[in-house]
């Protein structure tokens, strides 16, 4: 059996950003590394957004904008973002950034297989596939496995799902330098829906159909809305150049519970996307460079993670959407209605203080909060 410094099951975001800030760190020349997923990380398939105002991964942006607009049945408001630019990184654009770095590195490998177990044994770890296995001293895990969570019911699971297609119209209709950040202008029909609307260019753009809800709709129930959405922007001939879907775990269940000395989940397995929003990429960048600092000095992954005041916050909107999904637009529209866009981005960025943290919750529907807070509290 082959031996390893490393070994990640899975090889999505948390783990290649991982690696890769592994690797320019310089640090770890002297540890292998073995990345092992069924899926060769080879073709696009999803995009990520973010906002930042750090100039990250600038040379990755597919896309960046200015200017957002936040809408809903009543109000329309352009948002300029500055300081912060609003970005779109492809998959693919960033699988290649990172597989080129791991060529020059020979004690980075890859293999293209499943992984069917991993266990932590006395002085080591061992990891299971469809064909052979391996040892190894640590284990990070990104392979999300859904069963703890959906049998508890202390904290609640919401999805954030959705279906995007990339259109070319015929005529040019888009704005470059302005997208749509969220507009709940669409019939919510009980839940908390949205589009995005992220131009690329004056005839080409992302046209993203949305849900923060506990179930899932059929395909056909993403498409259309698109279809409406796309008619109702007086769009009439066009072509669909690519699509994609996606369904993210929105919830603070303690992950890192699971975490043993020698096994550390990451990524969605991990508790890493932000339970409020479902955003992904920005919360990875941050705790993939935390995870990096953490490995040259400490050995026991039990001790990684730190609960914040964040994770409460995040708690009770969570708890709020789970009781009232249908009020999402509320919460969100009494946030960007007249509140400081650079503020609310620090804020679910989790880099406020205490003072900022208020200025911006003290804009949200107080009952709703109040009442998951009273209720959060009979739970403790």
């Amino acid at each position: 059996m082959k031996h390893y410094d490393y070994i990640f099951t899975g090889s999505g975001l948390s783990a290649l950003m991982t690696v890769y800030k592994m690797l320019l760190s310089g640090k770890f020349e002297d540890k292998t590394i073995l990345l092992i997923d069924e899926n060769s990380k080879r073709n696009n398939d999803r995009t990520w957004c973010f906002w930042d105002d750090e100039k990250l991964f600038d040379t990755l942006a597919f896309a960046k904008w200015n200017f957002a607009y936040f809408k809903n049945k009543r109000i329309k408001r352009k948002l300029n973002l500055n300081p912060y630019h609003y970005k779109m990184i492809r998959g693919l654009d960033f699988y290649s950034l990172v597989f080129e770095t791991i060529s020059k590195h020979t004690n980075v490998h890859f293999s293209t297989q499943k992984v069917l177990d991993f266990q932590e044994l006395t002085d080591h770890c061992i990891v299971k596939t469809v064909v052979e296995s391996y040892t190894c001293n640590h284990v990070f895990n990104s392979i999300f496995y859904p069963k703890a969570l959906e049998n508890q019911s202390k904290y609640p699971l919401l999805k954030q799902h959705f279906i995007g297609w990339f259109i070319k119209s015929k005529k040019a209709v888009f704005t470059p330098d302005c997208a749509t950040f969220m507009d709940f202008s669409v019939e919510q029909k009980g839940n908390t829906r949205f589009m995005y609307l992220l131009p690329t260019s004056k005839t080409e753009a992302l046209i993203e159909y949305t849900l923060f809800s506990k179930d899932l709709l059929s395909t056909s129930g993403y498409e259309t809305e698109i279809q409406n959405y796309i008619q109702k922007l007086g769009i009439t001939e066009y072509e669909i150049i690519e699509k994609e879907q996606g369904n993210i775990p929105m919830t603070s269940y303690k992950f890192w519970k699971h975490n043993t000395k020698n096994i550390i989940n990451i990524g969605s397995a991990g508790g890493w996307t932000k339970a409020s929003t479902g955003y992904t990429f920005k919360n990875t960048i941050k705790k993939s460079k935390d995870l990096v600092q953490f490995l040259l000095t400490e050995t026991d992954f039990r001790k990684f993670h730190k609960q914040d005041k964040f994770w409460f916050y995040d708690l009770l909107f969570l708890d709020v959407l789970n009781q009232s999904n249908e009020l999402g637009s509320e919460v969100f529209s009494a946030l960007f209605k007249k509140g400081n866009p650079t503020l609310i981005f620090r804020f679910l960025d989790e880099e406020t203080s205490f003072w900022e943290d208020l200025q911006v919750i003290w804009k949200c529907p107080k009952g709703l909060f109040i009442k998951a807070l009273i209720n959060r509290f009979i739970q403790l």
